[in-house]
This record gives structure tokens, sequence and C-alpha cells, in this order.
């Protein structure tokens, strides 16, 4: 695979999952032309572990939320506690965060009032605001459109495999997509489509390692290195070679999380 430079916005290293190995998978993803991966931390009280690692590693950086599905588990994060966060140098993003009905519908209520805590943060430190929808398109898009109402803040929507709705909606914010390995997938044309009718400036890739790995390693774990498989993917989506795909997300990249930019 050609080394074009690229960035993996969203990925879960402080996962067990990747213990035994965390220096050899960020070599791997480095030897692929990934040349920076911003890790996620989900748990506020996980967030000393996941800081660690970005300090560990330089190519790493970090954002941190309460994700929706944990919000009913977790204590409601605090404004003044998020805002804290973005004074450590190689913290660029708030969340994730966002709406999850699929499986933790009983606890709408507090994802929504989690989410707007979240918002308020990114708000408030210039950062952008990592979104996990899934199954509650229009409560996303109504409480995004609200809150942006009462005064801008920059978005991506991460992992998007949500509606064209959706999809225009943030949009119509300037929030931007981020393609995993979903749109990869062969049964995924749908969501490619989608992607495909979005302004190309407005678009990133990740993996959301150890998930959803794309082809060729789909149903195995995923990691920071496969970067690249979805990316040929989005290049082909797109009609760009896949250096040009590379160099146009990346540049979309430093531009939202500009905390991170080469």
């Amino acid at each position: 695979m050609t080394q074009a430079k690229i960035v993996d916005s969203h990925c879960h290293l402080d996962f067990p999952d990747f213990d035994a190995e965390r220096p050899d998978v960020i070599q791997r993803a480095l030897d692929a032309g990934v040349e920076r991966m911003v890790t996620i931390c989900t748990k506020l009280r996980l967030e000393p572990q996941v800081r660690a690692i970005a300090e560990r590693f330089d190519p790493v950086f970090y954002a941190a939320g309460t994700h929706p599905m944990s919000a009913a588990d977790e204590p409601l994060a605090t404004l003044d506690e998020l805002v804290a966060l973005a004074d450590h140098p190689k913290f660029v993003g708030i969340g994730e965060t966002g709406l999850d009905y699929h499986y933790t519908a009983d606890s709408a209520q507090v994802q929504k009032d989690s989410l707007r805590v979240h918002i308020a943060a990114a708000r408030d430190t210039k950062l952008p605001l990592i979104i996990h929808a899934r199954a509650a398109d229009d409560d996303m898009a109504r409480i995004l459109a609200e809150e942006y109402a009462n005064g801008a803040y920059s978005c991506v929507m991460h992992c998007f495999s949500s509606s064209a709705e959706l999809a225009k909606a943030a949009l119509d914010l300037g929030f931007y997509l981020s393609m995993s390995g979903i749109a990869a997938f062969p049964k995924s044309q749908e969501l490619r489509d989608i992607f495909s009718n979005a302004p190309v400036d407005r678009i990133l890739v990740e993996t959301d390692s150890p998930y959803l790995a794309p082809p060729p390693y789909r149903g195995k774990r995923n990691e920071p290195a496969y970067t690249a498989h979805t990316a040929k993917v989005g290049a082909e989506v797109f009609g760009l070679s896949y250096e040009d795909f590379a160099a146009q997300t990346t540049a979309n990249f430093d531009r939202l999380f500009w905390k991170a930019a080469a």
C-alpha cells in the first residue's frame, strides 16, 4: 500500500485489546503511513490512562468525554471538568459524546443532558466535538442545530453510518463526517453514496479500532494501520487518487483538530 501520509482521527488505544503490544501497534500505523492518531477516552474516570498513552507516544493525541452508552452509569460530566482538560497540549477534542438509542434508549434523557454539557465545552474551548450517533437521528439533528443557534462550535460525526438526512443536517452546520471501516464493507453502498454527496473538504477517516476492521481484516481486531484500507475505498468514492484523498483528509483533520495540526 502507498505511503501517503494519513491520520486516524478516532481510535481507542487504551482498550485492553492493545495492552500486550501498544508500541508495536503504533509502529505498524507509522509504517502504513498513518502519521498521527487520536485516541478517545469514553469514560472520564479513565482520562489519566488515556492521557498517559498520548504523553508516551509522539504521534498520539487524545480526546475525552462520556460515551452515550455509558451516560447512565457514569457521573454527569461538568463543564468545568471538560474545559480543564483542554489545558493539556495533546488534548485535542471533546468527546466522544452523542446519542445511542440502539441499546440504551432507556437513558435517552441523561444522554441528551450529557451531550449538551459536552457541546458547551466544545464551544468554550474551541475544540471539536466528537459525536457518536446511532438510532437517534431526529433528536441528534435537533439538538446539534438548537445548540449551534446558541453559539457556534465545530464538530465531527465520528464513524458516520446514519441517514442522508442527518448527514445533510451536520454538513449544513459546517460539520465533518468521518469514514470508518463500515464505509468499506461490501454491503455499505448506500452509505458510500451519502459520503459521495458530501464536500470532500469535510471528510475525515478513522478506524474506531479495535472495532469495525475494514476488509480484508473484517471480523478481526482493528488497529490504526488499517486506516489506509478505509481511505483506499474513500478515494474511490470521491474519484481521487489515494495520494490526493490522503492529502485532502489530512488537511481537513488539521483544520478541524487544530491543536494536533502537523
